[in-house]
């Protein structure tokens, strides 16, 4: 089974969870911008958590499914549709063969995530079929998709089939959505500020007391510069009391880091594994999701939470995840 990419969309890529046991030699970890997004699509089509499937960005691609399919999307509403009529998110969705799933731009820019039962069976590279742009790593040949590619798919699990003939999509139609779907996950609109949930980083007492004071209370903005590896915040400098050296040291998606000139990065999914500026403030895991859609223009403010509110949310998050799985699962046998 396969899926023909007609047009790709301003940048979709091959992602799954990404890349572990690799730091330690300089790889990237990367995978999907939203982890909890693709997560939560690959379990709406009763996939295991971590198959590929696809990221799109601000535009997604047209694909045409040469054999019949059963997918689900979440993240931001790109309007997607077949034939002419629009496809709902964060639900299952069986397609009959020869359909094309088509998008434009959505009424919120963002990114989004798409699951297809079986997954996107592209070779692993180093455990992961996540693509990694900078290394040309994984993926389709470690870029993003092009007019003419084919995208393999995986066996589908048996919940997957299940659900699938539950749909039953007539083929004059040529789809078919599932009547019950999880919550809505509103998209912050282009200039709405977005609340993160951070602790005090490891630096975080070399920093003056005011700069303490302005990373918490402050808004800080995206700019332009900003990709799958990072985003350059403007907004109050923040001062280190002491400028010397520092040793470079570990960082990972979320981490926020203070170059010489007081404005902060904040590292998304393709950071690198090691970094010599001082880390005042790591966004939690329950967070980091968020960026994905903190597009330049986007209005940043942190909360300072307490590691065990941060554990406490993260469980709360994993239980979820594992309520959805149990509940699709649940579905496709009735």
């Amino acid at each position: 089974m396969s899926i023909r990419v007609l047009s790709p969309g301003l940048l979709t890529t091959v992602q799954d969870l990404g890349r572990f046991g690799y730091q330690k030699v300089g790889v990237v970890r990367g995978g999907a911008l939203d982890a909890e997004a693709l997560r939560t699509a690959n379990l709406l089509v009763g996939n295991p958590e971590n198959y590929a499937g696809l990221e799109l960005t601000l535009r997604g691609p047209t694909l045409h499914f040469e054999a019949d399919a059963l997918l689900a999307l979440t993240g931001a509403n790109l309007a997607a549709s077949i034939g002419g009529q629009a496809v709902p998110h964060g639900r299952p969705v069986a397609v009959r063969a020869g359909a094309t799933l088509a998008f434009r731009a959505g009424p919120v820019p963002g990114r989004a995530w798409l699951a297809v039962a079986g997954g996107v069976a592209v070779p692993p590279v180093l455990g992961s079929r996540s693509t990694y742009l900078r290394a040309a790593l994984g993926g389709m040949g470690g870029r993003a998709l092009r007019a003419g590619d084919v995208l393999p798919v995986g066996e589908w699990p048996a919940t997957s089939r299940r659900l699938f003939a539950q749909l039953a999509p007539a083929k004059a139609v040529g789809w078919a959505a599932a009547l019950w779907h999880i919550a809505p996950v509103p998209t912050p609109r282009l200039g709405a500020e977005v609340m993160l949930r951070a602790l005090a980083g490891p630096e975080y007492e070399q920093f003056a007391p005011a700069s303490q004071q302005a990373l918490w209370a402050e808004t800080f903005t995206v700019t332009t510069e900003a990709d799958r590896m990072g985003c350059r915040l403007r907004g109050p400098a923040l001062a280190r009391l002491d400028t010397a050296e520092l040793l470079s040291s570990a960082v990972t998606a979320g981490t926020v880091q203070v170059p010489g000139g007081g404005q902060p990065l904040l590292l998304l999914a393709d950071c690198q594994t090691t970094g010599g500026y001082p880390r005042p403030g790591q966004v939690i895991s329950a967070d980091v999701g968020r960026l994905a859609q903190a597009l330049p223009g986007a209005q940043l403010r942190f909360q300072q939470v307490a590691l065990a509110q941060a554990q406490a949310l993260y469980l709360a998050q994993e239980e979820r995840l594992r309520v959805l799985a149990r509940a699709v699962y649940l579905k496709s046998l009735l």
